[in-house]
This record gives structure tokens, C-alpha cells and sequence, in this order.
């Protein structure tokens, strides 16, 4: 479908167009120019110095110390990283970031003027090298700072539409130095442009000053100090996955900088050999400006695009692919060519150094900062510094000595011409293993995004079963919480039943009263076994004070259900009225199930004593016991009389003793006892209890619009609950129908008993559509609710405080229905992918912190794979309604067309069946207040509408706008039950009396 209005498109400004070339937010543009300006002017002073710095040390050495240069650097910059994260633990983040450049500045300088007034050869050499060695320092601590920075100001979403743009800042000092260090060094010398570089890189910390200034709650006031206890707690469950991810991220940033060095030594020697100093210092400013601009416009219009697309691994996959493979490929084939081998192989570097240089500072600049945002916030930028920082100097050194290594053994072994072709197969090399640690970084990132949110769910999946189970033993043996022993036992029971009455078992004796009860409970659920009668008998053994009545029932009927052939006589004695009810019970229920025709004559009167009996506790053992009677014969005729007890328990125990006993003809009390918030969880468990029998009256009760809704849902919980596989097509078919609150209320229950952790067969495939259909459903129905919004907005000419009041009502009602489509696709998300990821993502997104809805956004990104993915996660982003409703519209699922208020409320009206209630009552008293005139049918259907205040609605629109229809409807209007619409009929009739009776004197 194509947009028939292109006002959302076409109506922008030129700066609005600017940020859509760039794939930028207007509320995050100012962070990111400012952003922008600092990495920029700071880069352009590192870059001046460096190519200065350079060229006097090939000049002063040329290629062959660079290994040693490397090793020396890596030692430097280890040292910097390590006092950088020793700062951070004194001073404040913002104080760090702020003074670690003039003061890393400030020695480059002092080196500078050394050169200039010493004149002894060997000294002279020395500074040179360690004007060099500082340059590369400051390059390492400038982009961990500029990294930190933006993990700071911006969250994990934002860094990958503003990051690009934040690290084109680099490329573009690489044009402008590159195309100015020419022209620069034909008025000054090359110790001249280096002070000049120091002043613009001063000038850069101003703006950074200024920026941290600003943004000062982005940043933490204090220094990072020790854990709270909580923290503490929380660090200690991520502490393992954390490791495993800080040291494959260290790995993969050590890796991409050996890949680098390897590439820049061999790039430089084969420059050095062809170029005397100042031109190598113009081939590199030039050769810097070029590729500059590549970057630049892969930074701007690509880079941020093609992350958000295929996310930040495959784009940090590119480098290691293109360098490691592509490249030294072509440059083998070429040289496969006679005559071409020297200048193949030059060239061949050129294009593996500008494609080095291009991928590491477009997207792997770019995604760099994203793999750090899994991290929790409070150790991030500490655990940026040591994974990032450090692994580089390492990975600095370790390259020198590799290079050093390789040098020596090849001048030794190798012939000259093959030496070249062992340094690029140590970068294809290298450049595997970079890729191969980029796979498991991926594998890690969500789980560590899941951990990190703090909500996951536990499940049986997730349980080691073996280990679960001594861990049971060893908490019922040692001392502790009851009611966490209790919860123990539970979940045991409903991971594996039968496991738990092996364990249970041998425990009975040493166990308290309670655990015992419900230990015993878990056995006769699993069925009375022979082998564990060795186990409970002692309890019936015991003296009586020594147990209780609850444990020794329990007891008693696991015995005799379990006995083969059991001596049914000795249960009679426990009939006599000395004995507790509840045994009493439990002994006449066997012998009603079990005894001869005396014996049970004896349990009927027994048991009829106890029924009618004045105590309530009589009542409710004796209504318990008889869950276990097969035939209840003649008590029958008492259960009427109990269903109407003044006791809640007797009621409850009689709505299980129904199920337990399959009593078709009260089936009816079951479904009468979910109206009422006493008995509704005694009644949903006998019609689970009921499974498949219960469906077809669950069903009836659930689509039966008349009825309460929270019957109606309950309803469907109770459906979920049964979870058969009658209960899981009869809530599939019934959830591709419904829509609305309806929609909810069974995927609510879907969920309780469907798992669906990946999609694998054709099956699933299938099954992955049909959620999808119901997914773009929802996003069709969701461009409704913006259009109306957006309309009702754009044409608002309100003429009283009262249509004011209304017509806001109505827009708040539209925006709470789109909160409910959100859910919904939440909902319908959680049918398809892990458990875990998605409470994850939905507890993140609920949020009102931009910080954890872009997390909740990121997990989704990362775990879903329909191919409305990203039309998805736009529409759960914060973004506005007319942005939401033209994405909707591009990707086909609905149409625009600028309505006037009275069409576009009959267009709502004409999706009646998706409105909630109160939506479609805010409709009808809007139309009230602006005089817009609706078709019979439309207002016939709310008349008729189940919910009492949209009938009021209707009726409160039609005595405006049609008398006449009024008079005829209100004589049937006045048996409506609801008490408000009761109410305004009755207000309606006494109205029109007066005035009739006012006509008729008249005539």
C-alpha cells in the first residue's frame, strides 16, 4: 500500500532531513556535535604530531627498530592504562576524562623543545624515539577515552545510530591534516607542526570540558568506590559469564591491533624503501586524506545503517574476512603473473592497508563501543579501560616481539624474496582466530545483556535435575526456613515427581509435622507404591501424641492403598467417635471404597454424622474424605445443603470433593463458584482437576460476552492450566479470532503451557507464521490508533471547556490502547523465543529509563529473526506517532489518508470489536460534544454493548441528536439491569414526560 497523503514525509525541515541522512534523532544530535567536534579537533592535533613524528623517526632509524618501537609502546601504554583505571578510583569519571589529555600533552611538548636545543647526535635519537613512543600513548588513551566517554553519554541503541557519526571525527582529521600537512610543513619544520598539534589537541579538551559540563548527570559524582552489599551480591551472579566475556572481548581487541601492527609494518617498510622523509611525509598525509574521505562517507550514510541492520558482529566479522582472506588472496593471484610480482605486491599492500584502515575506523570503530554496553554501568568504563586499553599495549608488545621473531629467523632461513609472504601469512593467520572469537562473542552478548537485567526465569530446562536433588537433601537435613523448604519440595514435585518420592521417602521420619504432610501428599500424587511402605508405616507406629492427626491420615491412607491386601477390619476401629475427625474420615473413605457391605454401612452413617455436625471441622474432614470415596451413595443428598454452608472451607473442600469425584450434575457450581474471589481458586483447580471434561463449559463461559470479564478470564486461565492438547487448540483457534482484552487474556494462558525455545522443523516454521499473521495484525490495528490520534490532533477546534475535557479523554484512551498492543506483541514474542531473553526484554522496555528500554531493545534485536524485525523494534522504540505511522504505512501494513474528525471517528467506530470499552465510549461522547452525526448500525451495536457505561454512552449520544429515536427506545431501555443506565433512563423519562405533557395542554 502506498501513502496517499505524504504530509509525514514531505513536511520537514532541512535540518530534520540532515539527521535522517544521518540516521540520527533529534534528541540526540546535540550530544553527538559536540561529540563530534571534540573527537575531530583532537584527532587533527594526533594526526599532525604522528606523521611529523614519524617521519623523523624512519629519517632518524628507518623500519627495521619498529618492532622494538612496538614492544616499547606496549609497555608504555600498559602502564597508562593501568594509572588511567588507578584515577578513576580517586577522582571522579568527569575529572579523569577531562585532565588526562593536557597532561599527556604536556610532556610531548617538553620532548619537543629538547629536540630543538640539544644538538648531541645519540640524544637527539633518543627523544626521537620517545616523541614517537608518546604520540602512539596519546593515540591509546584518546580513543579509550573518547570510547568512555560514549558509553557515558549515550545508551546501547543510541551508540550505534551516534557512534559512526562520533568516530567520523577521526577520518575527518585525516582529510583535513592530510591535506593540510603539506601545505603546513612549507612555512614551518616538523618540530614547529608538532607544538602546533599540541595546541589543537588543548583545544579539543576544551570542548570536551564544556560537553562533561553540561551532561554532568551522564557521569558519576563520585569515584568508583567499593559495592554496596546488594551490587556485591548481583556482581557475584554475573561474575563467571562477565569473565568469559571481558577476556574474549580483551582477545578480540588484542587480535584486531596485532592484525593492524602486522599490516602498518609492512606498509611502512615498503614505503620506507621507496620514499626519502618529507615525501613519505607527504605520501602519508595524502595517503591519509584518501582514505579519509572513503571513511568519511562510509561513516556517515553506511556505517550506522548497516550495524543497526546486521548488527555490530557481522560488521566487526568484515575486517578479519577482508584482510585475513580477500585481500592477501588477490594479492597472491596477482603476483601468480610474470613480471608483476614487485609492483603487484606493492600496490597489493596499498589496497590491504587502505582496506585495514577503512573497516577499523568506520565499522569496527563504530561497533567497538556496543560490545561494552552488556557490562553493568557501575564496573563498565573500569572494564573498558583493562579489556580494552591493556589489550592493546599487550597486543602491542606481543606484535613487536612476533615481528622481531620473524625477522630474525627469516633473515636466517628464508630467502628474500619469500620473506614478505611469511609476514602475510602470520595476518591470515591471526586474522582466523579474530574471527573465531568474534563467534563466541556473539554467542555471549545477549546472555550477558539477560544476566545483566536481573529478571530471568526459572525453569525446568535450566535446572541441573542430579545436582537439584542433593541440594534438596542437604536443605531438608540442615537447619533453615520452613517455607523455603516447602518451596523446595514444591518445585522437586514438578520437575520430577517420581524423583522427589524416592528422595522424599527415606526422609518422612527426620522431617517436622508440615514437611511431612506435604512430603506424603507428593507420594499419594505420584500413587501408593509397596516398595515405600517400609518408610511410612513407623509413622502410624508412633505413639499418638507424637504425631499429628493431618500426618497420621495421610499415613493411614498411603498404607492401605499401597497394601496389596490389606486387613480392611482394623480400619473400623479408627470409626470411633474418640478418634479425630480427620482420621475418621480418612478411615471411613477407605472402607467406602475398599470394605464389604457392613463395613460399608458403618462409614456411610459415620460419615453422614460427620457432615451434618455442628462443628465446622467435622464438616470440612468429612468433605475432604470423601474426594477419595468411589460411590457416595446415599450422602449425595447432603452436598446441596454443603455447597450453601456458612463455612468457606466446608464450600471449598466440597467444590474439590465434586472434581475429585467427577459429579457431572454439579458441575454447574464449579463454574458458578469462579464469580466469587472466596472460592474462584477452589474452583479453578477442581476444573483443571476435570481436565478435557471441563472444555466445552470453560469455552462457553470464556466467549460469552455477557458475562463479568474477569469470569471470562479466569475462564481462560483455567483452559491454560488444563493443558492438554484438546486445551492448546482450543486456545490457539480462539486467539487467531479474538482481539482486544480477549487477545490478552489467552495468550496469557498459552503461555502458562507452551515453550518454544527455537524454531527448527517445518512444523515450527508453520507455527512461526501463524504468530507472525497475528503480529502484523496487531501492527495494522496499531496505524489506526496513530492516525486517529495524529488526526484528531492536527484538526482540534474545540469550542467549551466540556468538548475540551472529552476529546482529551479520547486521546488518552487512544494512547492506552496502544500501550495494550505493545503488550500483546510482547506476548505473542514470548511464543517464540526463549523465556528467559523475553522477560528480560519486556521488563527493560516497561521502563520509563531510556538506558533500559534501549537494552530491552537491543535483546530483542538480537534474539528475534521475522522479517518484520525492525519495523517491530521502531514501533517499541520511543519514537513519535507520525514517525510510528509512516514506517507502518512504508512497510505496507495499512494505508493514510488525512480524515476530518467526524470520518476518521466512524472509521474507529468501524473497528468497534478492537476498541477496549472505554475507548468506544470516550467515541460516542465525543461525537456527543461535536455534533458529529453516526449511522444507526454503529449505534445500535454499543446499545446492545455487554459493558454498562458504553450502553450509557450511546444512550447519552442519541438524546442529542435524535429525539424522536430516544422516545421509541427508552420504554425498552428501562429494563437494562445496570444500575447507571438504569439511572439515566429513568433521568431520560422524566424529562420527555414534562415536555409532552407540556405539548398535549398546549394543543
Amino acid at each position: 500500500m502506498e501513502l496517499k497523503n505524504n504530509w509525514l514525509a514531505a513536511n520537514r525541515g532541512t535540518l530534520a532531513r540532515l539527521l535522517q541522512w544521518l540516521n540520527l534523532r533529534p534528541e540526540e544530535s546535540e550530544r553527538t556535535w559536540m561529540m563530534f567536534a571534540f573527537y575531530t579537533t583532537v584527532s587533527v592535533g594526533l594526526r599532525w604530531a604522528e606523521d611529523s613524528t614519524v617521519a623523523l623517526f624512519l629519517d632518524e632509524y628507518g623500519a627495521d627498530p619498529l618492532p622494538l618501537m612496538y614492544i616499547a609502546s606496549a609497555a608504555i601504554g600498559f602502564g597508562l592504562v593501568v594509572l588511567y583505571s588507578w584515577l578513576q578510583k580517586i577522582f571522579p569519571l568527569r575529572w579523569v576524562i577531562v585532565a588526562i589529555a593536557p597532561c599527556m600533552v604536556m610532556p610531548l611538548v617538553l620532548l619537543v623543545f629538547l629536540h630543538w636545543g640539544i644538538h648531541i647526535s645519540y640524544l637527539t635519537v633518543v627523544i626521537v624515539f620517545l616523541m614517537r613512543l608518546w604520540v602512539d600513548a596519546l593515540y591509546v588513551v584518546n580513543d579509550l577515552n573518547t570510547s568512555i566517554v560514549a558509553n557515558q553519554l549515550f545508551n546501547i541503541r543510541e551508540i550505534k545510530r551516534t557512534y559512526p557519526l562520533v568516530s567520523s571525527g577521526l577520518l575527518v582529521a585525516d582529510v583535513i591534516s592530510g591535506f593540510s600537512l603539506p601545505w603546513l610543513l612549507a612555512f614551518a619544520k616538523l618540530n614547529k607542526v608538532i607544538v602546533i598539534a599540541c595546541v589543537v589537541i588543548i583545544l579539543g579538551t576544551a570542548i570536551l570540558f564544556y560537553l562533561s559540563h553540561h551532561y554532568r548527570k551522564a557521569f558519576p559524582d563520585a569515584p568508583q568506590r567499593l559495592n554496596s552489599p546488594e551490587q556485591a551480591s548481583r556482581h557475584r551472579r554475573l561474575e563467571e559469564p562477565l569473565s568469559r566475556y571481558k577476556w574474549q572481548l580483551f582477545a578480540f581487541v588484542g587480535l584486531l591491533q596485532v592484525i593492524g601492527l602486522l599490516i602498518d609494518f609492512q606498509y611502512l617498510r615498503e614505503l620506507k624503501s621507496n620514499f626519502n622523509d618529507r615525501d613519505l611525509a607527504s605520501f602519508l598525509g595524502l595517503f591519509g586524506g584518501m582514505v579519509g574521505l572513503c571513511e568519511l562517507m562510509t561513516q556517515w550514510f553506511i556505517s550506522s545503517r548497516l550495524i543497526e541492520r546486521v548488527g555490530v558482529f557481522f560488521a566487526a566479522a568484515l575486517l578479519p574476512i577482508t584482510v585475513g582472506c580477500i585481500v592477501p588472496s588477490g594479492i597472491a593471484i596477482f603476483n601468480l603473473f610474470p613480471g608483476m610480482q614487485l609492483p603487484s605486491f606493492f600496490w597489493g599492500l596499498i589496497i590491504l592497508k587502505f582496506c585495514d584502515e577503512l573497516l577499523r575506523y568506520t565499522f569496527i570503530m563504530s561497533s567497538g563501543p556496543a560490545l561494552y554496553q552488556p557490562i553493568p554501568e557501575r564496573i563498565r568504563s573500569r572494564m573498558q579501560i583493562l579489556s580494552g586499553g591493556t589489550a592493546e599495549a599487550i597486543a602491542t608488545g606481543l606484535a613487536g616481539v612476533v615481528i622481531f621473531i620473524t625477522l630474525l629467523v627469516c633473515g636466517r632461513f628464508v630467502s628474500e624474496g619469500l620473506q614478505k609472504w611469511v609476514f602475510i601469512a602470520e595476518t591470515v593467520v591471526v586474522a582466523g582466530i579474530c574471527l573465531k572469537v568474534v563467534l563466541m562473542l556473539r554467542s555471549r552478548y545477549v546472555d550477558l545483556l539477560v544476566l545483566s537485567a536481573d529478571r530471568g526465569e526459572l525453569s525446568a530446562a535450566n535446572v541441573g535435575l542430579r545436582a537439584f536433588q542433593q541440594g534438596v537433601v542437604k536443605a531438608l537435613a540442615e537447619k533453615g526456613s520452613l517455607a523455603d523448604k516447602r518451596s523446595c519440595i514444591e518445585l522437586l514435585a514438578q520437575i520430577d515427581l517420581q524423583g522427589a518420592v524416592e528422595i522424599l521417602a527415606p526422609l518422612l521420619v527426620k522431617l517436622p509435622p508440615d514437611l511431612q504432610c506435604q512430603s506424603l501428599e507428593v507420594m499419594l500424587m505420584a500413587e501408593a507404591n509397596p516398595i515405600y511402605l517400609p518408610n511410612v508405616r513407623p509413622l502410624l507406629e508412633q505413639l499418638q501424641g507424637a504425631i499429628t492427626p493431618e500426618v497420621f491420615a495421610l499415613a493411614l491412607r498411603y498404607v492401605w492403598l499401597a497394601e496389596p491386601h490389606p486387613n480392611l477390619s482394623l480400619l473400623e476401629e479408627y470409626l470411633h467417635p474418640r478418634q479425630h475427625s480427620l482420621i475418621r474420615a480418612t478411615a471411613a473413605a477407605l472402607l467406602l471404597r475398599q470394605g464389604t457391605p457392613m463395613q460399608k454401612v458403618a462409614a456411610t452413617k459415620a460419615m453422614r454424622r460427620m457432615l451434618t455436625h455442628k462443628q465446622e471441622r467435622e464438616r470440612v474432614n468429612g468433605v475432604k474424605a470423601l474426594r477419595e470415596a468411589v460411590y457416595l451413595q446415599a450422602l449425595r443428598i447432603h452436598i446441596p445443603n454443603l455447597l450453601q454452608d456458612e463455612s468457606l472451607r466446608v464450600r471449598c473442600a466440597v467444590l474439590e470433593m465434586i472434581a475429585s469425584t467427577r459429579l457431572e450434575e454439579y458441575y454447574s457450581a464449579l463454574l458458578a463458584a469462579l464469580y466469587y474471589k472466596s472460592t474462584r481458586s477452589t474452583a479453578m483447580r477442581a476444573l483443571v482437576q476435570l481436565e478435557n471434561e471441563a472444555l466445552e463449559m470453560l469455552l462457553r463461559l470464556a466467549t460469552n460476552i455477557y458475562k463479568p470479564e474477569v469470569v471470562r478470564m479466569y475462564a481462560w486461565r483455567s483452559i491454560g492450566q488444563i493443558g492438554s492438547l484438546e486445551a492448546v487448540d482450543c486456545l490457539w483457534q480462539n486467539l487467531e479470532q479474538s482481539w482486544g482484552s480477549t487477545r490478552y487474556h489467552i495468550l496469557r494462558s498459552l503461555l502458562k503451557i507452551h515453550k518454544q525455545p527455537e524454531i527448527r522443523s517445518l512444523e515450527d516454521q508453520f507455527y512461526e507464521g501463524r504468530v507472525e499473521t497475528l503480529i502484523k495484525q496487531e501492527l495494522k490495528f496499531l496505524g489506526e490508533i496513530y492516525a486517529a490520534h495524529i488526526d484528531f490532533t492536527l484538526q482540534q477546534n474545540l469550542e467549551n471547556q466540556q468538548s475540551i475535557v472529552v476529546f482529551e479523554l479520547l486521546q488518552r484512551a487512544l494512547l492506552d490502547l496502544e500501550i495494550d498492543v505493545k503488550e500483546r506483541l510482547l506476548l505473542l514474542l514470548k511464543l517464540l523465543y526463549s523465556p528467559e531473553n523475553m522477560q528480560a526484554a519486556a521488563f527493560n522496555l516497561r521502563s520509563e529509563s531510556g538506558a533500559n528500554l534501549a537494552r530491552g531493545l537491543e535483546i530483542l534485536d538480537h534474539t528475534v529473526n521475522l522479517s518484520c524485525k525492525s519495523l517491530l523494534l521502531n514501533i517499541l522504540d520511543r519514537r513519535s506517532h507520525e514517525e510510528k505511522l509512516y514506517l507502518l504505512t512504508a512497510a505496507g501494513l495499512g494505508e493514510y489518508q488525512q480524515l476530518s474528525v467526524s470520518e476518521r471517528l466512524r472509521r474507529l467506530l468501524m473497528l468497534s470489536n478492537f476498541l477496549s470499552d472505554w475507548c468506544l465510549a470516550c467515541c460516542f461522547h465525543f461525537a456527543q460534544v461535536s455534533h458529529i452525526r453516526l449511522t444507526t448500525p454503529e449505534i445500535m451495536i454499543s446499545l446492545r454493548h455487554p459493558t454498562g457505561f458504553v450502553r450509557e454512552a450511546a444512550i447519552a449520544y442519541l438524546s442529542v441528536v435524535s429525539r424522536r429515536v430516544i422516545l421509541e427506545l427508552l420504554p425498552q431501555l428501562q429494563k437494562d439491569k445496570h444500575p447507571l443506565v438504569a439511572a439515566q433512563v429513568k433521568k431520560l423519562m422524566a424529562k420527555y414526560q414534562v415536555q409532552n405533557y407540556r405539548v398535549e395542554q398546549e394543543v
